[in-house]
């Protein structure tokens, strides 16, 4: 998606609550998918938004990639070995946003399972 359309999909949907990446989904896949990859990012405009937070069965840092994962049109989404999916809970139901990036409760998950 051009950067222009973007900038129009959220004018159109301001006001709008957030969906927002659920980490907490995306841990517990990962867990039981062990994949080697798993990345994550928006639909339709992952080119700006989505990045690796998953290689070599860690997490990455946040140092080594970007992420933007909340929106009031686009879905977050996870991409696990080539399968996306939709990860996101609504921005009321969390006190996660667009910079969380692996919250306590989620590392929890996969420090625990590896």
């Amino acid at each position: 998606m051009d950067t222009r359309t973007a900038f129009a999909m959220g004018r159109a949907n301001r006001g709008q609550e957030q969906r927002v990446f659920d980490w907490v989904k995306a841990a517990k896949l990962i867990v039981e998918r062990e994949p080697d990859v798993a990345s994550a990012g928006l639909s339709g405009d992952w080119e700006y938004t989505g990045g690796e937070i998953w290689a070599n069965g860690l997490p990455v840092p946040r140092e080594d990639t970007y992420t933007y994962l909340a929106s009031t049109w686009a879905t977050p989404e996870l991409d696990i070995d080539g399968e996306v999916l939709p990860c996101f809970v609504m921005a009321g139901d969390t006190s996660w946003d667009e910079s969380t990036y692996w919250p306590p409760e989620a590392l929890a998950l996969v420090t625990r399972e590896s």
